[in-house]
């Protein structure tokens, strides 16, 4: 059984403490305008999996009972910042398989400012989730005090100028063209834009990447109604959006036993989820009008280049600052302003790439409006691992 996109909505991402809500502020207004966007009612609505990192279990709950209190299950989901994809794989999963025919995934994040810690709320980083994965960064680069989470995607960007000659300008040129980007997207957090000598003459974080080149922390949320065919011509539903192809992979003991960074960040399970994902969709990048993927990290998008196929492996800084990813190039890549520009509150993410993607292929973004755009494809990954593809398509 198919499923299909028939609804999204987001708020606006904001920059956390300056806007005056809460978590379930937010998921009213994402998860009313999804619903009011797939023109049904929360009554219609039959499971509702909702995606969150920073708040209690059941948090889900008590958010999704600001839409309605009608009894069905909620499913609290945490994927790190892969979190509001995997949302979206059980509502499509739910769909496919016939036990629901109307399910809402919604994701939300309300964060602390500053930068992210190493993912032990303890402090101990011992006792990290993702303690392996800086394992092999302090074998081969050393610990420093500065963001783990930035040492860690600066240590692969590192690895990836070393092995390819990639050039701080090209690192740059990805986070140039991403500010720009947002300049148009009323949701984004920040809509400055900066050239690349702006870029690399921002405060550094931890080389080779400067403030400009990573993601901040957000508050927001975001929502997609997911619906079974049957649904959808019972209720005369239009403006669907098919969910072709979608595919989560984890990391193996490969990941590990490379001891590069570049791997342990996730590069190989973004190729494995990408490999799945087309095939299933039965189409290829080659097919494919426009991107929204995880650029925590500039750098993280030239190995996402490399890992969906855009090009060949050590040709992604080339590719970035040849314009092939922006308007007029061969694909539209982060047309939002992706995480690095429009923000990133982890549980919402996954879910406000389908949304953009969603208005893209209506043909309803505006000034972001890529032409002709046909297929799309989400990139959604999470440290520690989680890596999720999904191809989506016009009907």
């Amino acid at each position: 059984m198919k499923a299909y996109v028939a609804g999204v909505g987001m708020t606006r991402f904001e920059k956390p403490e300056t806007r005056d809500w809460q978590y379930w502020d937010m998921v009213r207004e994402a998860g009313g305008a999804a619903l009011a966007d797939a023109r049904i009612g929360y009554g219609e609505v039959e499971q509702v999996p909702v995606g969150y990192c920073f708040q209690p279990s059941t948090a889900g709950q008590r958010a999704v009972y600001e839409l309605g209190l009608t009894g069905i299950p909620v499913y609290n989901v945490s994927n790190n910042c892969a979190t509001g994809a995997t949302a979206l794989m059980l509502a499509r999963q739910l769909v496919e398989g016939g036990a629901a025919d109307c399910v809402l995934a919604l994701g939300f994040e309300k964060m602390s400012r500053g930068s992210l810690g190493g993912g032990a709320g303890s402090g101990d980083l011992a006792a990290s989730p993702v303690a392996r994965h800086y394992g092999v960064m302090a074998a081969r680069h050393g610990f420093a005090r500065t963001p783990p989470t930035a040492q860690l995607f600066a240590a692969a960007a590192r690895e990836h100028q070393e092995r390819y000659g990639t050039t701080e300008a090209q690192l740059a040129a990805v986070a140039a063209k991403n500010h720009r980007h947002s300049a148009h997207n009323p949701n984004a957090q920040f809509r400055d834009v900066y050239d690349i000598a702006g870029i690399l003459a921002a405060p550094m974080v931890h080389p080779p990447l400067t403030r400009l080149q990573c993601s901040p922390t957000s508050d927001g949320a975001a929502a997609a109604v997911v619906v079974s065919e049957r649904f959808a011509e019972r209720r005369a539903l239009t403006g669907l959006v098919e969910i072709a192809g979608q595919a989560m992979a984890t990391d193996t003991e490969e990941t590990f036993a490379s001891g590069s960074c570049i791997d342990v960040v996730g590069q190989p399970l973004s190729r494995a989820a990408a490999r799945q994902a087309y095939d299933r969709a039965g189409l290829g990048i080659e097919d494919v009008d426009v991107i929204e993927l995880h650029d925590c990290f500039s750098v993280n998008e030239l190995l996402t280049y490399e890992a969906l196929g855009l090009c060949e492996p050590g040709e992604s800084g080339k590719l970035a600052e040849s314009g092939a990813t922006t308007y007029g190039g061969r694909w539209v890549v982060n047309p939002s302003g992706g995480l690095i520009s429009k923000g990133h509150p982890l549980g919402a993410t996954g879910l406000a790439q389908t949304a953009e993607l969603v208005w893209q292929l209506r043909g309803e973004a505006g000034p972001r409006q890529v032409e002709g755009a046909r297929v799309g494809l989400a990139h959604n990954i999470g440290l520690g691992g989680a890596a999720v593809v999904t191809v989506l398509k016009a009907v």
